[in-house]
């Protein structure tokens, strides 16, 4: 009878810790920050039809890095989440803080079993306060760690480098348009040469605290979008699409209508 081979659960974990991070590594970024209405997401998506960023419930918004069977499966889930909660309690009582801690001990558990690969995703859960003092940001990483950020985060390739420009720059009550141009420049600095990045290459939406209706989410795009990038100028061409394959499964589908599949 042969003895199976024995391997350290420390190892076990480094193991598993860096095949998620090389999966994570080959997606885009995203970036999260405060302006002075709301919050906003920036990411580099040349796709029309999937989508980084998302809606999770009327305050709540929802960003991930990664692959995309993973994080679709937790989108989906967290607005289960959030539905069910506001269905048998109230829409108030539907919080980030939550949903954050049920997508950490969903990811803690997966990562730690040895039935199953680690996911290869890293998520943001953004909430809109009343006030910008009140408006939260949760990062989730691969093992279920959460961290509640300050002013902004970024997830995804390059996000070293890429909070490195943010940090430098973000003051607290910037306008939409600097806080999508500072957003822009971010990630067209990636570590390499600095690229320009044009309406085409980006997804954007917004948590609007102006807005008069419950649900707070929307998306900014075309026209809009190349004014606030351009302020009048023209805005930069795209660049030639280059996604690999992993690249390719790093979005989700258009859930602008939250309710429409779920």
């Amino acid at each position: 009878m042969s003895m199976p081979f024995y391997v350290a659960p420390e190892q076990q974990m480094k193991d598993r810790a860096d095949y998620a991070r090389k999966g994570i590594a080959r997606g885009r970024s995203v970036i999260v920050l405060d302006y002075a209405d709301g919050i906003l997401f920036v990411a580099e998506n040349r796709s029309q039809a999937l989508h980084k960023v998302s809606e999770i419930y009327d305050r709540i918004g929802f960003a991930a890095v990664g692959r995309y069977n993973e994080f679709e499966n937790l989108r989906i889930a967290g607005i289960r989440h959030a539905d069910f909660r506001g269905y048998s309690y109230d829409r108030s009582d539907v919080t980030g803080r939550a949903l954050a801690n049920a997508y950490a001990q969903l990811l803690g558990t997966i990562f730690s079993s040895g039935a199953e690969k680690p996911y290869e995703v890293e998520l943001i859960v953004a909430e809109l306060g009343e006030t910008a003092d009140q408006d939260q940001i949760y990062r989730l990483t691969y093992d279920g760690s959460v961290q509640d950020e300050d002013n902004f985060a970024v997830m995804g390739g390059s996000a070293e480098a890429i909070a490195h420009v943010v940090g430098e720059q973000y003051a607290p009550g910037l306008g939409l348009a600097d806080a999508i141009r500072l957003a822009v420049r971010a990630l067209g600095s990636d570590g390499g040469e600095q690229r320009e990045l044009g309406v085409d290459a980006l997804e954007v939406a917004i948590l609007d605290r102006t807005r008069s209706q419950p649900r707070k989410f929307r998306r900014i795009s075309g026209t809009r979008l190349a004014e606030l990038l351009g302020a009048g100028s023209e805005p930069a061409a795209a660049e030639p699409t280059e996604r690999t394959a992993s690249e390719g499964t790093d979005a989700a589908p258009d859930d602008s209508d939250r309710g429409a599949g779920q």
